[in-house]
Order: structure tokens, then C-alpha cells, then sequence
């Protein structure tokens, strides 16, 4: 679904998010926004925000909309190396909670969260970095999150 974009690109914009949401809860989202603008997707970001609070989300389990902004130029620094581990992290953590949440939620009847899926989802989006960063930040910042997210 995200075609040749990466995990982080592909969601940018907003559009699959909140079509994520309409598939977890029809009518939730009334409009996404089409147009293919940084406005836009800002937009598209904080429907599906608020479209996750609407679904029981609390706002510690919610990403930053800045999260998912493009970083590649300042790729290079390690310390924005980090910084995006982290933001990335936070993404995948709000689509964990969201599919723990759509799995109670009574008007959906689609697939549900399988934690084994989500890891090695979590393990290809963040793979790329490993291989770039030293070991400290896949002890500090990837691995807490396989562990936390084992214990749920």
C-alpha cells in the first residue's frame, strides 16, 4: 500500500491514516484532504489524531504530527539520527494502540492486531537505521520497544 515510498513517506500526508480510521469506524473521518500539500497532510494528521482520541486513544500513546515530517536532509547528523528512531517509534506505537483499540471496537469486523506481525513490522521499518547508528541507540531506543510492546 505504500507503493515505492518508505514507511515514513508513505505516511507523510495523512491519506492512508485516516482511511485506516474509516475502515475501523465508517463516518468517523468526514473528509480527507486530497491535495498534495504540507497543509494538507498537517491536516489529514490531526483528523486521525483526533479520530484515534475519538476511539479511546489517550494522548501518550499518540504520535506528534512532526513525527512524520521528511528529515532526510539532515539525515546525516547522528543526533537527528536518533531523533528519527525516535519519531518513528512514536508513529508505530500510536498504530499498535489503534489496533488494540479497533479490536473492540463494535463496527469493525476486519483484521485484528497480531503482535508477532506488528514486530516484524516495527523490525523492516527501523532496520535501515540499525545498520547506521551505533549500537547504543538500537539498545537505548529500538529494543525497549520490542520489549514493551511483548508485554501487552
Amino acid at each position: 500500500c505504500f507503493g515505492e515510498k518508505d514507511f515514513r513517506s508513505g505516511l507523510e500526508n495523512g491519506i492512508l491514516l485516516c482511511e485506516l480510521l474509516c475502515s475501523i469506524r465508517p463516518g468517523l473521518v468526514q473528509k480527507i484532504n486530497r491535495l498534495p500539500s504540507p497543509i494538507a497532510g498537517l491536516d489529514n494528521l490531526s483528523v486521525f489524531l483526533r479520530g484515534c482520541e475519538e476511539l479511546g486513544l489517550k494522548g501518550s500513546q499518540l504520535f506528534n504530527p512532526g513525527d512524520l515530517q521528511d528529515t532526510s536532509i539532515q539525515a546525516n547528523l547522528r543526533l537527528e539520527r536518533e531523533r528519527n528512531v525516535r519519531k518513528l517509534k512514536n508513529v508505530l506505537i500510536t498504530i499498535f494502540w489503534l489496533g488494540k483499540a479497533s479490536s473492540v471496537c463494535p463496527s469493525y469486523d476486519g483484521p485484528v492486531l497480531n503482535l508477532r506481525e506488528f514486530e516484524g513490522l516495527l523490525g523492516k521499518a527501523l532496520s535501515c537505521f540499525r545498520m547506521t547508528m551505533p549500537p547504543f541507540i538500537c539498545v537505548y531506543f529500538i529494543e525497549p520497544l520490542f520489549n514493551s510492546a511483548s508485554q501487552l
